[in-house]
């Protein structure tokens, strides 16, 4: 009966061993989980911009009105019947 009982103390500080210091140990999962959490966060930032991005080829493919105020946002588009003025500061 002492031989078993020591036995099994022996076989439980090897496997707190192997849990706490050895590769795999807790403490890594630890990170892994923590590093997952990190990932998932930054996942879901990227889907919601993916998601405005969609959305904004969307509307430049259907409407004109989109395509236009980025024209003259982004190329300096001037319309039939306009009048372009330009101001210098001195």
């Amino acid at each position: 009966m002492k031989f078993l009982a020591a036995g099994l103390v022996i076989l439980f500080c090897f496997l707190q061993y192997k849990l706490w210091f050895s590769d795999g140990k807790v403490q890594d999962l630890w990170v892994l989980e923590e590093r997952i959490d990190v990932l998932s966060l930054e996942n879901d930032k990227l889907q919601q911009r993916n998601r405005q991005l969609a959305a904004e080829v969307k509307n430049l493919k259907k409407g004109l009105d989109v395509i236009e105020e980025k024209a003259r946002q982004e190329l300096g588009l001037i319309g039939k019947d306009e009048t372009f003025f330009q101001y210098l500061e001195q």
